[in-house]
């Protein structure tokens, strides 16, 4: 069997390092830190200016996004969230609140809140001013580390193929941004990075 390309090895590894640091937060350290993120992530001026916005709903010890979701709709926002589709695409519905939340099996996968609402369609997301994207990390220059599971990739280039250019977020823990991350020829860059210290935005 033919090894892994170096730079799919790094990646894997990178996510294992990083996987377990994450497995080792207390539930009160993931609740202090996804309060701070949403008063962070509301400082940066993409959505701060957004009108729609496109984002998901954080499992497990993910930077938590419950408290941005529903400072985002405050503010006036249209909030869309994905779908998960049988194939890892994802498709699109408009968040109604914590009540028009539940939690959707696909066998397989893991257990996800999904909204309510009606399917908006996998092309949905090119309507959105910003995009925020789960992560494992970020580098100096935007680049992103994904979890590997390829739906964001699908994501990112249904909007390359649009024309559609929203500004990209990725949300992560402080220690998350990184000297380098691993970068393939598929990777996009990110306009800016929130965690629960600050933001940081990347030149275009």
């Amino acid at each position: 069997m033919a090894e892994n390309p170096p730079t799919v090895s790094a990646k894997a590894e990178l996510r294992r390092e990083l996987l377990s640091a994450r497995r080792a937060l207390s539930p009160e350290q993931c609740r202090t830190a996804a309060t701070a993120l949403a008063v962070r992530a509301c400082e940066l001026p993409e959505l701060a200016d957004a009108r729609t916005v496109a984002a998901y709903v954080s499992i497990g010890t993910e930077p938590g996004t419950r408290d941005l979701l529903d400072a985002l709709r405050a503010a006036g926002k249209r909030v869309l969230l994905p779908l998960l589709l049988p194939d890892n695409d994802l498709d699109w519905a408009a968040y109604e609140g914590p009540a028009a939340l539940a939690e959707a099996a696909h066998p397989g996968k893991m257990r996800l809140l999904e909204p309510t609402g009606p399917a908006l369609g996998p092309d949905a997301v090119t309507g959105a001013d910003a995009v925020l994207l789960p992560g494992l990390a970020v580098d100096g220059r935007g680049m992103r580390l994904g979890r590997g599971g390829g739906s964001y990739d699908r994501v990112l280039e249904r909007l390359e193929r649009a024309g559609a250019h929203p500004a990209l977020v990725v949300l992560l823990y402080d220690d998350e941004v990184v000297a380098r991350v691993p970068e393939e020829p598929h990777d996009h860059p990110v306009r800016a990075v929130a965690t629960p210290s600050g933001v940081r935005r990347f030149s275009a």
